[in-house]
C-alpha cells in the first residue's frame, strides 16, 4: 500500500502543472514553426512527413524507458520524477535557442531529434507526477489543469509567431534562410522551457515511497549495472502483456486520432499556400493564428470539461469532441477568408482540450500506482506509433493517392478523426466492488 494521498488545493494543483507551460510552448513551435523552417531551408512538401520522424522515434524509445526507470528512482532531495523533467527541460532550452540559427536543413533536422528527446524526457514523468500526487477524485482536475497549460503554452507560442512577424517581418524572403522575426519566438521558448519546470520543481514536493516501494528501489539499486540496464525493457514487455483491455481499445482511437493530427500540423501551412495564395511566411502566420485560436478555446474550456465528464462520463465527452474536430477539418479547406477560417477552430480547441486530459485521467484510474510511470510511457507510445506510421506512409499517400493536394490531405485527416470518434464510443470504465475503476 502506498502512502495515502491528501487532497490538494486548486493552487497546489496549479503550481505542480506550471512546468507544462514551457513543455507545450516548445510543442507549439514544433506544430507551427518547425515545418515552415524546413520549407525556408529548401525542403519539399512531400518530404515533410519523413523529416518529422524524430518525434515518433524518440517518443517510442524515450518515454516508456524513462517511465520505467523513474518508477525505480528516488532521491530525498530531488524526488522520483522531477530529475528527469529537469534534464529534459535543459536539453529543450538549448535546442530552442539554436534552432532558428540553423544554417542548413540537415542541422535543423538534427536539432529536432535532440529537442524531441528533451521534450519526451520531460513530458512522460510529468504525466506520472500528477498521478503520483493526486487522489482519484482529483485526477480529472489534475489532468485537465495540464490541458489548460497545454492550451496556454501553445497559445503563447503561436501568438508570438504572427505578432513578431507583424512587428518585425516584411521584406522579401531569402531563399535558404530563416527570417529574423522567427528568432524571437524560439528565444522565449528557450527561457520558458527551463524556468517553468523550475517553478514546479521548487513549489511541489513529491510523495516519498512507502516502505514496501523503498525496499523494491533499494533492491534495484543493489543490482549490477548490466541487470539494471535490462530491467526497464523487461518492465515494458511485462506491462504490455498485462495491459488492461481498456488501453488496447484506446490504442485504436489513438491510431486514427494522432495520425490525423500529424497530417494537420504538417499540411496546414501548405494548405494556405494553395487555397489563399500566400507565400510561406504568410501561410505560416495564418497557421499560427489557427493554432492560437484553438488553444485559446482549449485554455478556456479545459477546466469546464471536468464537471461535464463527471456528469456524462469521459467516453461521451471525448467521442463528441473528436467528431467536432473532424467537422473542423472538413470545413477548413473550403473557407478562403483568413478571418472566417478561424471559426472551425472552436471545435478543434474543444477536441484538443479533451484529447490532452480525458484519456490520461481515465488511464490513471485503472493502472497500479507502482507501475504508473511505465504505463504512462506506454500510453505515449500509442501516440508516437501512429505518428511514426504517418511519417513513413503519408508522403506516398499524399503524392500518389491524393494528387499532392493539401486540400485532400486535410479531408483525409478529418475522416480519420471521425473514425476515432466512433471508436471512442467503445471506451468503458466501470467500478469494481472495491470501488476501484476498471477498464472494459
Amino acid at each position: 500500500m502506498g502512502i495515502p494521498k491528501p487532497k490538494l488545493s486548486f493552487w497546489q494543483i496549479f503550481n505542480m502543472n506550471v512546468g507544462f507551460l514551457g513543455i507545450q510552448y516548445s510543442f507549439g513551435l514544433q506544430q507551427s514553426a518547425i515545418n515552415p523552417i524546413f520549407l525556408f531551408l529548401g525542403a519539399k512538401e512531400e518530404i515533410l512527413p519523413i523529416l518529422n520522424i524524430a518525434g515518433p522515434v524518440t517518443g517510442l524509445i524515450v518515454q516508456p524507458l524513462i517511465g520505467a526507470i523513474s518508477d525505480k528512482t528516488w532521491s530525498p532531495r530531488w524526488g522520483r520524477r522531477k530529475p528527469f523533467f529537469l534534464i529534459g527541460a535543459l536539453f529543450g532550452s538549448i535546442c530552442l535557442f539554436l534552432f532558428p540559427m540553423s544554417p542548413a536543413l540537415w542541422f535543423a533536422v538534427g536539432l529536432l531529434w535532440i529537442l524531441d528527446v528533451g521534450n519526451n524526457m520531460a513530458m512522460e514523468p510529468y504525466r506520472a507526477f500528477v498521478g503520483d500526487k493526486l487522489p482519484d477524485q482529483q485526477m480529472s482536475l489534475g489532468y485537465q489543469m495540464q490541458s489548460l497549460f497545454v492550451g496556454g503554452g501553445i497559445l503563447l507560442a503561436n501568438a508570438s509567431i504572427f505578432l513578431f512577424q507583424d512587428w518585425f517581418g516584411g521584406g522579401e524572403e531569402l531563399s535558404g534562410a530563416v527570417p529574423k522575426w522567427l528568432y524571437y519566438s524560439f528565444f522565449i521558448g528557450s527561457f520558458l522551457s527551463l524556468t517553468t519546470i523550475l517553478w514546479s520543481v521548487l513549489k511541489t514536493p513529491e510523495i516519498p515511497p512507502s516502505p514496501e516501494e523503498m525496499d523494491v528501489i533499494k533492491r534495484h539499486r543493489a543490482l549490477p549495472f548490466s541487470e539494471r540496464f535490462k530491467i526497464p525493457f523487461i518492465e515494458i514487455s511485462h506491462a504490455v502483456k498485462e495491459m488492461p483491455r481498456f488501453m488496447w481499445k484506446l490504442a485504436g482511437v489513438y491510431l486514427f486520432q494522432w495520425y490525423a493530427l500529424f497530417i494537420y500540423w504538417q499540411f496546414i501551412t501548405p494548405l494556405f499556400r494553395a487555397t489563399m495564395g500566400f507565400d510561406t511566411s504568410q501561410a505560416a502566420a495564418q497557421a499560427a493564428k489557427m493554432s492560437t485560436t484553438y488553444n485559446i478555446v482549449t485554455t478556456v474550456v479545459a477546466l469546464g470539461l471536468v464537471p461535464l465528464t463527471m456528469r456524462f462520463g469521459g467516453k461521451k465527452v471525448y467521442a463528441l469532441s473528436l467528431f467536432g474536430t473532424a467537422f473542423a477539418l472538413f470545413t477548413i479547406p473550403y473557407i478562403s477568408d483568413p478571418i472566417y477560417v478561424l471559426f472551425p477552430m472552436v471545435f478543434f480547441g474543444i477536441g484538443w482540450a479533451a484529447m490532452m486530459g480525458i484519456p490520461y485521467s481515465m488511464v490513471s484510474k485503472i493502472v497500479p500506482q507502482e507501475r504508473r510511470g511505465v504505463y504512462m510511457g506506454i500510453l505515449n507510445m500509442m501516440i508516437v506509433i501512429p505518428m511514426g506510421i504517418e511519417t513513413l506512409s503519408f508522403g506516398a499517400i499524399f503524392k500518389n493517392l491524393l494528387g499532392e493536394s493539401s486540400v485532400r490531405a486535410m479531408l483525409f485527416a478529418g475522416t480519420f478523426f471521425a473514425i476515432a470518434g466512433a471508436l471512442a464510443l467503445r471506451l468503458n470504465l466501470k467500478k469494481t466492488q472495491a470501488g476501484v475503476a476498471e477498464g472494459g
